[in-house]
């Protein structure tokens, strides 16, 4: 059996399909490799990490064409999402040398504490080996050398990738890219390999070596891998980001203020890359009355192929079943998108908080959003108490806003792990602040985040050693701290 990549703008084929890989031979080396790898220092994986982002700036000549002909997404788009790809591998080279990760704490022994106290060092160690779902609609920074796989080598982590069918040779590709580099960096080839296959990928979560898994994917998909993770003889943690409807508010101040840049604002952003942003706002709060005009903005957004037939299809459905809903109704659409390849125009519906029900707030990935119009503020407030988990929150406002905007971040707050003021949630920095994850359905657990230097902490555990003596300690918790990281003693 083998993968057939799909340019989504013709339908046709693109390159040679890549067969479907047995997963056994990739477990045992990568059981293998981590004891290896665990015992290295920061100095070693920064340097792998390094050199990772460097091999992929130096290919991507040839990288980039391929990722277009498989996603159909722009070059542009895809040679600025490379670039964030090799930033990312170097954020976390810093973060390993850095060293507060580790959350390294030394404690002497008292006595006198109820109960007494013997000498205890506690850090942080790699779970094990981990594998990582590619993700469609990122092809490099959500793939094969992302976010998961960056974070889980900067641990001491081997992984395994399963590759995502839509783009098997650029998957291949990468992933040959990678493993060259695993060796000349003089490291055991088990660190990092890459799986073909459904089955294939879901054989590898069952296996006991295998010990933490990340996604990132539809809420369907990712549900059904995440009981396969919790149903095995031994769980394992699975960190999957899923759907997210991403709701907006404007206060009645703003509308006044901005009226032009809001409009023009949301429809870039539910439109940004075909809709296919997991951050994309797929519900936009209005006052009643608010007097915006969608239609010219959602007229001007020409179609652009989605990232494979089975994702404008489910598009396609879902919103056959939202135009049916009695309360909604359809207020701008864009050009008609051609016959051939898995094409999409964007649509703007509407309803209110009077019709707004459950259903409405389920994600529709693509270029596609909701509005909803509300009366007063608990008007607004009881349809917000209906929305479930998301990864982001906006609220747009203005200074000295007669609306209760506090109140209103405080509950969007309880409903997200990233609240944007005046801004739109398309687009997610790489850096040590950023929190990318939040409540269910968005993500299966909201206390970690798969952006930004703290998503390392998805693949660490700790350990405390008690009564050790300093030369048995790992080197971090040594006396003399050879690696030189921020401890608490």
């Amino acid at each position: 059996m083998s993968i057939q990549g799909i340019d989504p703008r013709t339908g046709s084929p693109v390159g040679a399909p890549v067969p479907v890989t047995p997963p056994e031979p990739l477990l045992a080396a990568a059981a293998g490799a981590f004891g290896v790898f665990k015992a290295t220092t920061p100095g070693v994986r920064a340097e792998l990490l390094t050199l990772l982002a460097d091999r992929l700036d130096a290919a991507a000549s040839s990288l980039v064409p391929l990722a277009v002909a498989e996603s159909g997404l722009p070059e542009a788009r895809l040679t600025g999402e490379l670039a964030r790809t090799s930033a990312q591998l170097r954020l976390f080279a810093s973060v390993v040398t850095e060293g507060a990760y580790l959350e390294a704490i030394l404690e002497d022994a008292d006595p006198s504490a109820t109960p007494p106290r013997p000498v205890l060092a506690r850090w942080l160690e790699p779970v094990g080996p981990v594998l990582v779902y590619a993700a469609s609609n990122f092809p490099f920074a959500f793939s094969v050398l992302g976010g998961d796989t960056a974070s889980a080598l900067a641990t001491g982590a081997p992984v395994l990738v399963k590759a995502h069918g839509s783009h098997p040779g650029l998957s291949a590709a990468v992933a040959a890219l990678a493993s060259a580099a695993v060796a000349d960096a003089g490291l055991p080839a088990g660190v990092f390999g890459i799986v073909f296959g459904d089955d294939e990928g879901v054989t590898a979560l069952k296996d006991p070596r295998v010990k933490a898994a990340g996604f990132t994917g539809s809420t369907t998909g990712g549900r059904f891998l995440f009981d396969v993770a919790s149903s095995r003889s031994d769980p394992i943690p699975f960190f999957g980001e899923l759907g997210s409807i991403n709701p907006a508010v404007v206060t009645p101040a703003a509308v006044a203020a901005r009226p032009d840049e809001i409009v023009s604002g949301f429809v870039g952003s539910f439109t940004l890359g075909a809709g296919q942003f997991c951050t994309k706002p797929g519900l936009l709060f209005l006052p009643a009355g608010h007097g915006l005009s969608f239609g010219p903005a959602v007229a001007a957004v020409a179609p652009a192929p989605m990232l494979n037939a089975r994702i404008a299809d489910q598009l396609a459905s879902g919103l056959t079943d939202l135009s049916s809903h009695p309360g909604v109704a359809e207020v701008a659409s864009g050009p008609d998108a051609p016959a051939e390849g898995s094409w999409a125009s964007p649509r703007l519906f509407i309803t209110s908080t009077d019709a707004f029900d459950p259903s409405l707030t389920e994600e529709h990935f693509g270029p596609a959003a909701l509005i909803v119009e509300y009366q007063d503020e608990n008007d607004l407030f009881a349809a917000l108490s209906t929305i479930e988990g998301s990864l982001t929150a906006t609220v747009h406002g203005e200074p000295g806003d007669p609306f209760p905007v506090a109140r209103l971040l405080s509950v969007l707050s309880d409903r997200a792990g990233r609240v944007v003021w005046n801004g739109w949630p398309t687009g997610v920095a790489v850096s040590w602040a950023m929190s990318h994850g939040g409540p269910w359905p968005s993500t299966t657990n909201s206390a970690h985040t798969s952006v930004g230097a703290t998503a390392i902490r998805r693949w660490l555990r700790p350990v405390t050693f008690q009564s050790m003596p300093d030369d048995l300690l790992p080197p971090a918790l040594q006396a003399a701290n050879p690696w030189k990281i921020p401890r608490r003693e």
